[in-house]
């Protein structure tokens, strides 16, 4: 299968992904029930002992390949061959690569559509690159990772009234990483939220992740699976506001026109068009 076999709307996975170790298999059906797509994860959930059993515990697994990514180790270490490996005695074709940072290596994986996890300095200033990359069928950021490969300690402020909002640096990150994806015609995922007791921000980080375009957001826990997916499905309010804000278009008949005081043009319109577009995907 080559490269160009995938389409880059190929990922149509979201809004809400669960990883679940692939070391514990008796998590696998859980997260299925619970989770719009699972993410099997080889790497960093998973021990350094406990990998082999891991790899032939998602081989041996049988989840709908459709709605189940494999999470590799880093294309650079050992694991990451035994893992490939692994997925390809398996029905799965979605991966999901730790610590992306090179396209080549990346675009010679023509077996398998790639969901690019950026979690790097150099993973981020490949994402451009890593977007445009045909068999990438997403890209996501991972923040934990990339401020430690700058040398740093955390990537949210721990006190004061920031306490848990990301630093600069992760929200450059993140939003590098967005336009990316949308340059390219690819999806683009939200990291997790680490604090899995605190739903409130992580309900406020997910609204944050839709308004801004991210077209997922990964999940750790399956608590957070319906605020997750409260975030993505626009309430009655905000879909009748685009349905009237369209009527009222089509009624004007012109280019710009004035809508309840707000002068409205195309832009506004495609915002409520994407508003009805999740609408119905959640429906």
């Amino acid at each position: 299968m080559s490269p160009s076999t995938f389409p880059a709307a190929a990922f149509t996975l979201g809004p809400a992904l669960l990883f679940a170790p692939a070391d514990r298999p008796e998590r696998f059906a859980k997260a299925v029930q619970r989770a719009d797509a699972v993410i099997l994860d080889l790497e960093d959930a998973v021990a350094p002992q406990a990998k082999a059993g891991a790899r032939e515990n998602m081989r041996a697994s049988a989840l709908d390949p459709a709605t189940t990514v494999v999470r590799i180790n880093a294309l650079e270490t050992a694991e990451a061959a035994l893992d490939l490996a692994a997925v390809a005695q398996s029905p799965y074709t979605t991966i999901m690569v730790a610590k992306a940072a090179d396209p080549r290596a990346i675009a010679a994986l023509t077996e398998f559509q790639v969901v690019a996890l950026c979690e790097s300095a150099a993973g981020i200033l490949a994402a451009p690159e890593l977007a445009r990359t045909p068999n990438v069928v997403a890209l996501m950021w991972g923040a934990e990772d990339l401020v430690a490969s700058l040398g740093g300690t955390s990537s949210r402020f721990v006190s004061g009234t920031r306490a848990g909002q990301y630093r600069a640096v992760a929200m450059q990150a993140r939003s590098q990483l967005l336009l990316a994806a949308g340059a390219a015609g690819k999806a683009a995922i939200d990291s997790i939220y680490a604090d899995f007791a605190d739903l409130a921000g992580l309900a406020e980080e997910a609204e944050d992740a839709v308004a801004s375009g991210f077209g997922a957001k990964a999940c750790i826990h399956p608590a957070q699976i319906a605020v997750v997916r409260g975030a993505f499905q626009p309430s009655q309010a905000e879909v009748d506001a685009a349905k009237e804000l369209l009527a009222a278009a089509s009624a004007a008949g012109t280019g710009v026109f004035a809508h309840q005081g707000n002068m409205v043009d195309g832009p506004i319109l495609l915002h409520a068009r994407e508003t009805l577009r999740r609408a119905g995907n959640a429906g």
